[in-house]
């Protein structure tokens, strides 16, 4: 994409390199610069949440801090300081998978120690399936990006038959702050500890199983070398609950990969 710069952006980067960062699949732009980053991507609720979560978690959480925030053209352009580390998914880490795993652990637990009273975003089922309902009614939803298996024969019948589940089977709230895609990309590591947290658009009040399901199916596609890696036949994701010292729920599980199917 060519951009032309908003002028308070550009004041701020014009004398830096960058390079651009295609990892992600939001389909947003990212150039990196070496103390910042940039996203640029078209205006819509996700981009204006992050802006509005990154000034929200400013000292209470390692995230990205907001330098600047212009719309101009349709499009979002959001600077904020660049998080240093390496993201969790480098082979170095899954090659030593306790370790890595106590990290993702340590990574939801700081999460969840982050006061929700004045949060101002709320993304629990409640929320967010009225805006889905109308996204699938309008026939703005493509199923491709979806998990082969989530809909046809041993699935449901159609993105509306997965609503209505959905609708149908809303399990009870525990309230936490949530990532809200909490996935391996966006866990950053240095010196064997966490330096921060990415991608933070999709955060806010939610169920704490948002994050662990999203976690536990990022650990299961990662190890399977379904990006492209290494494969490790002998990793289990359940092992992650045995670092957060919790038992499973199963249905919890379930339900918010399925309703991650959706968005």
């Amino acid at each position: 994409m060519i951009h032309e710069l908003p002028v308070s952006i550009l004041k701020l980067t014009e004398s830096k390199l960058y390079t651009v960062d295609d990892t992600g699949m939001s389909g947003s732009e990212i150039r990196l610069y070496d103390d910042c980053v940039l996203k640029i991507e078209k205006i819509c609720d996700q981009a204006k949440g992050l802006a509005e979560m990154l000034r929200f978690l400013e000292g209470k959480l390692p995230a990205p801090k907001l330098l600047a925030c212009e719309e101009k053209d349709g499009y979002q352009y959001l600077l904020m300081s660049r998080i240093t580390g390496e993201m969790a998914c480098t082979e170095w880490l899954m090659d030593r998978s306790d370790e890595l795993l106590k990290l993702i652990a340590d990574g939801l637990k700081m999460l969840w120690l982050v006061d929700i009273t004045e949060c101002p975003r709320h993304l629990g089922p409640d929320h967010m399936l009225p805006r889905t309902r109308d996204y699938i009614e309008r026939g703005l939803f493509d199923p491709s990006g979806c998990d082969p298996a989530t809909f046809g024969p041993d699935g449901f019948e159609s993105p509306k038959a997965l609503l209505e589940w959905l609708e149908t089977h809303i399990p009870p709230m525990d309230p936490v702050f949530s990532h809200g895609d909490y996935c391996m990309p966006n866990v950053m590591i240095e010196d064997g500890k966490i330096s921060g947290f990415i991608d933070l658009g999709m955060s806010g009040v939610a169920d704490r199983y948002v994050d662990i399901a999203l976690m536990h199916r990022s650990l299961a596609w990662n190890f399977s070398g379904a990006y492209g890696g290494k494969v490790y036949p002998d990793f289990d994701p359940d092992r992650l609950f045995d670092y957060l010292g919790i038992e499973p729920d199963w249905d919890k599980l379930r339900y918010y990969k399925l309703l991650d199917e959706l968005f």
